[in-house]
């Protein structure tokens, strides 16, 4: 692996009486590809990006990054931040406005001689889809524009790492999702390893090869986009993770197969589910996605429209059962029931996913 962080904690004041800002956490990220760190506000994602670039000290464990040791606490080792080989791209750009776009991207390149510093940098504006914008002033560019800029600023130098602190908080919507897919495209074209740092699912999702869920401190989950969303490894990764909701299911063993009874019927096709058998009575609780859910007229099972979402190209229903469940999912625009209004559902689980029951 090529970055590897093993039982790292941060702590914000040294001693006992400190908080533990990053606890425990260990990960492993392939070279070229990317990683993205998720979670709530306060979790630690940015403490962790910092600690990796060198900027914040580790009360425990350690980083390595390429067979070097970044950072051990256990022998004190910290390579300063400027030794690191490692780039970082920021919310705000920090582009110098006195500087051209040519000389804002070979800023740090400064120890080259003047023609391969010249060939680097219009390279690297290629690269970002700029090079007609080299003696342009970064005000002259668009916000996604500048943001590309400090891309190819943080490329220059070659680094071994990209770190990326949200850096596409600032921009509206359809632009961050756009250039998302531009930047993981240029970091392929590459061959550039990188760690992002976001709050936006879609946009982890977007970029990762690897996804890391974050709460208070600890580490919930590293793993692909695919297994977060459908094997979610606890229950805060399942409720951060797209729109699910837990609903009372029971456990029956029913020859060689176990039956998962539901509000909505029996679910049959359980093999690929972990099912523990430390359930208590085979009670559990069932992630059910809005993707889980499909709107049948003819089905047996109804429930009230709660609450609707328009999407475009379909509703985001709420929904509640008889029974007093409440579910959620996705419908074709088409169907637009009113709310209030009671429709007829069924289950199409994939993916059957269960946890020990919450407590009442």
């Amino acid at each position: 692996m090529f970055l590897q962080l093993e039982g790292v904690s941060v702590r914000y004041t040294r001693g006992k009486g400190g908080r533990a800002a990053v606890e425990n956490v260990s990960l492993a990220l392939p070279q070229g590809q990317i990683g993205v760190l998720i979670g709530p506000s306060g979790c630690g994602k940015t403490t962790l990006l910092r600690a990796v670039a060198g900027l914040e000290p580790i009360e425990s464990g350690a980083i390595r990054m390429g067979g070097v040791m970044l950072s051990d606490a256990r022998s004190g080792t910290h390579l300063s931040p400027e030794t690191r080989r490692i780039g970082m791209v920021f919310q705000d750009y920090a582009l110098f406005p006195h500087l051209s776009v040519a000389d804002n991207v070979g800023f740090g390149l400064q120890q080259l001689p003047r023609a391969e510093r010249a060939q680097r940098v219009q390279q690297m504006l290629d690269l970002v889809g700029l090079g007609y914008a080299a003696r342009r002033a970064p005000h002259q560019l668009s916000g996604g524009q500048q943001q590309r800029v400090a891309l190819a600023r943080a490329l220059a130098p070659r680094p071994g790492l990209l770190l990326l602190d949200e850096p596409f908080s600032s921009l509206d919507v359809d632009l961050r999702e756009r250039l998302a897919q531009e930047v993981r495209a240029i970091l392929k074209d590459s061959g550039t390893t990188a760690l992002f740092v976001t709050h936006d699912q879609l946009e982890a999702f977007a970029l990762g090869d690897l996804v890391g869920v974050m709460q208070g401190g600890q580490l919930e989950q590293w793993d692909s986009p695919y297994h977060l969303y459908h094997r979610p490894a606890s229950r805060f990764v399942a409720q951060f993770i797209g729109h699910g909701v837990f609903t009372p299911a029971r456990i029956e063993r029913v020859g060689p197969a176990p039956v998962l009874h539901t509000p909505f019927g029996d679910l049959t096709d359980m093999h690929e589910c972990p099912l523990p058998d430390a359930y208590p009575g085979g009670e559990c609780d069932l992630l059910l996605r809005a993707d889980d859910i499909v709107h049948d007229d003819h089905a047996p099972v109804k429930a009230r429209i709660e609450r609707k979402a328009f999407r475009g190209s379909e509703f985001l229903y709420t929904l509640r059962l008889p029974s007093g469940e409440q579910v959620m999912a996705h419908v074709p625009s088409h169907h637009n029931h009113q709310v209030g209004e009671w429709i007829g559902i069924r289950p199409d689980v994939d993916h059957v996913v269960t946890f020990p029951r919450a407590p009442a």
